[in-house]
């Protein structure tokens, strides 16, 4: 039996070394499989025990070790024991380094992609701005296959100097066709860098006004007053002068009022008085000053500058609504008037003299009788 297996050769190996190679590859692949749930177990069992993130992200890489790649790292050892010529031994050589390129690729993938998981679910909605995230996260993977296809060709003889200069001549035809789309995810990249709002903020700009849903590659998403989602493009976005209201720390309140002409200079110096004391008793403000502005046309102007110390909006109109019907009270107690839009016509007495005055010269009057 062994003299037979000795003869029957295929590809000039005996059956025997087949048998063995067969025998080592079944045995390395349970070893390298026993092997690797092993590690994976030991590492999971102490990352449960660790707060920190890198130990989990460990477990996830091996975990994501492909069965077909220990399968053919198997085959592979087990191709040792044939004794091949020098043809095949470099064939060899070519797929071991393509078999442990693309485990690698594919464990530092994993990595990258738990990364990014991991900080756009730890992040609060509207600390941080994802789109930074999201396109590392891109080009890093792109990077990363781009890197080991080079690597490949190069190590299978490839001359890839030629290769990646036609790239390149490629790389600017498709950028130009694709110039709005690029102009987009730049400017995308420009918010997500310097961080002229973020998710969560009211902004204003042009005659749009909402809050940020989203902010993707291309678009933003905003969530306007009245409901409806609104899409801009990022590009056009930047071109606008864009008013962030959520970084308010405070809001500046100007409002003025007026009083009617029959006002005593008594009553007019008691006005700012009045004002200051309606406006600390609103709650959450910070009085400015308050002025006898001007003479209007119609009525006696104030000017009144206070802080709301809060920024919110619908506080700002509780506190405004406060200090009106306070001014409207403590006015009408001391006899002050509110003044009206109106005007007053002043109508000239006629002298006697002038009414019986004759209709016509006396000499035209003469002229006529004549």
């Amino acid at each position: 039996m062994q003299r037979w297996l000795d003869l029957n050769a295929f590809l000039g190996v005996p059956a025997t070394a087949w048998l063995y190679g067969a025998v080592v590859a079944v045995v390395s692949y349970f070893a390298l499989s026993i092997l690797l749930r092993f590690v994976t177990a030991r590492l999971e069992s102490l990352a449960e025990r660790t707060s920190t993130k890198l130990d989990d992200t460990v477990v996830d890489v091996l975990k994501s070790t492909h069965g077909a790649t220990i399968l053919v790292a198997a085959l592979l050892i087990g191709t040792e024991l044939l004794g091949l010529n020098d043809r095949w031994d470099a064939r060899i050589n070519h797929v071991w380094f393509l078999l442990i390129g693309v485990q690698i690729a594919i464990w530092i993938n994993q990595g990258v992609r738990g990364w990014t998981a991991g900080r756009l679910k730890n992040q609060s909605k509207s600390a941080h701005n994802p789109v930074i995230t999201t396109m590392l996260s891109w080009m890093l993977r792109g990077l990363l296959w781009s890197v080991l296809l080079l690597a490949v060709l190069a190590n299978m003889g490839v001359n890839i100097t030629a290769f990646v200069a036609s790239l390149g001549v490629g790389g600017v035809a498709v950028a130009l066709a694709v110039q709005s789309i690029l102009s987009d995810l730049f400017a995308s990249l420009a918010i997500g860098l310097d961080k002229p709002f973020e998710i969560g903020d009211f902004i204003v700009f042009g005659d749009i006004a909402g809050t940020i849903e989203h902010v993707g590659l291309k678009t933003t998403r905003i969530r306007s007053l009245s409901g409806e989602e609104i899409v801009c493009s990022n590009t056009e976005l930047l071109k606008n002068t864009i008013h962030n209201y959520k970084r308010m720390s405070e809001r500046r309140i100007v409002f003025g009022f007026g009083v009617t002409y029959d006002a005593t200079p008594d009553q007019l110096r008691a006005i700012p008085d009045t004002v200051r004391e309606a406006v600390e008793n609103a709650g959450d403000t910070r009085f400015d000053r308050a002025h006898f502005k001007q003479f209007g046309k119609s009525s006696l102007d104030f000017e009144v500058v206070y802080y709301v110390t809060d920024p919110g909006f619908n506080l700002y109109m509780d506190i405004q609504q406060k200090i009106n019907l306070a001014l409207m009270t403590e006015l009408a107690h001391a006899g002050v008037k509110f003044a009206l839009p109106t005007q007053t016509l002043h109508v000239a007495s006629v002298p006697e003299e002038a009414l019986r005055a004759p209709s016509a010269p006396p000499a035209r009057r003469a002229a006529f009788q004549n």
